[in-house]
């Protein structure tokens, strides 16, 4: 069926088969099974025939058939709905391809609901199934693998940001500066922020799934979205570390133009100043006076030359000593 990538049904951790979709209300009848279904941007009447075999709320089903979610945490009965956001980098253009999960848990079925350019669960089924006594504890661990598994693809996306963080500082204090590297500050800044604004709610999220007010959630299967956790706190306090970098950066390359700037206009000023001086007496000389000592004198010429050449030679030297030049 279109949208529909498995519906697996499992008992004591193991696999015992493909399920098809209105066969689902019957299986979840039988004790010790639950069913994982993965569905992949389904149409309205998928959504309505899954809300049908599963019971589920309405507003949760129309949250995720709208698809444009913040991360958030819901509780709808002895049932939860999970959204998280998936980030990963555009290998052609550098940038980041946002996309969501939406997870339906139940005491007895798990059902994903991809939207956007996510990556497939394929790997993430393939572990559980691959490790059946963790399995054993049902939906809980389905839904720890599956935050796991889109939480730890933020590492990879804050590494790329650390090198091309380096590589900025490598052009602000190495290389010609440019309006170019400004904007790939800012760039990057924006980029981070859209991150930071998937990731810091789920700490929340998690904080939540390891207290005891979450039923659904068991005792022993706790300690699983601790490190869930753990790996969202340090997420968030990289990416707060790298904006930190970022705003150090952004102002160090002002900085750097600025007193490019003024390196630029203390030139200037300094041969103003020099073309100055022969700027005055030649003024001097070619006002229309007819009574001026300096004209009838033989030697006013090459006075005036040397007394020319002399101070402009001499301001130089002063401002060469003093780096304005």
């Amino acid at each position: 069926m279109k949208g529909v990538v498995n519906s697996v049904a499992y008992a004591a951790g193991l696999r015992v088969g493909e399920v098809a979709i209105p066969d689902i209300s019957e299986v979840l009848k039988e004790p010790g099974r639950f069913v994982w279904i993965g569905l992949h941007e389904p149409d309205d009447e998928l959504l309505a025939e899954v809300q049908q075999e599963f019971a589920l709320h309405d507003l949760a089903i129309e949250d995720a058939a709208r698809a444009h979610q913040r991360p958030k945490l819901e509780r709808y009965g002895d049932s939860l709905f999970v959204v998280l956001r998936t980030a990963h980098l555009e290998p052609t253009t550098g940038g980041i391809d946002f996309g969501e999960t939406h997870l339906f848990v139940g005491s007895n079925y798990v059902v994903s609901v991809r939207h956007g350019p996510s990556m497939p669960y394929v790997e993430v089924r393939s572990r559980c199934e691959a490790n059946p006594d963790l399995l054993a504890k049902g939906p809980v661990f389905v839904l720890y693998s599956l935050m796991d598994f889109i939480v730890d693809q933020y590492f990879p996306l804050v590494d790329a940001f650390e090198d091309r963080l380096q590589a900025l500082e490598d052009d602000i204090f190495r290389q010609t500066l440019t309006r170019e590297t400004t904007e790939r500050i800012y760039q990057l800044k924006r980029a981070l922020l859209e991150v930071k604004r998937a990731v810091a709610p789920l700490v929340d999220m998690c904080n939540r799934l390891v207290r005891a007010d979450v039923t659904l959630i068991p005792e022993d299967a706790r300690v699983y979205f601790r490190d869930v956790y753990d790996h969202v706190i340090r997420i968030n306090e990289m990416i707060d570390t790298l904006r930190e970098l970022l705003t150090t950066a952004l102002e160090a390359n002002l900085s750097l133009i600025s007193v490019s700037q003024n390196e630029a206009m203390k030139r200037l000023a300094g041969w103003a100043a020099i073309i100055a001086v022969p700027t005055m007496i030649a003024g001097i000389y070619g006002m229309n006076f007819k009574f001026m000592p300096e004209l009838d004198w033989i030697f006013g010429y090459p006075v005036a030359m040397a007394v020319m050449l002399g101070a402009c030679g001499y301001l130089y030297y002063r401002f060469k000593r003093s780096g304005w030049l």
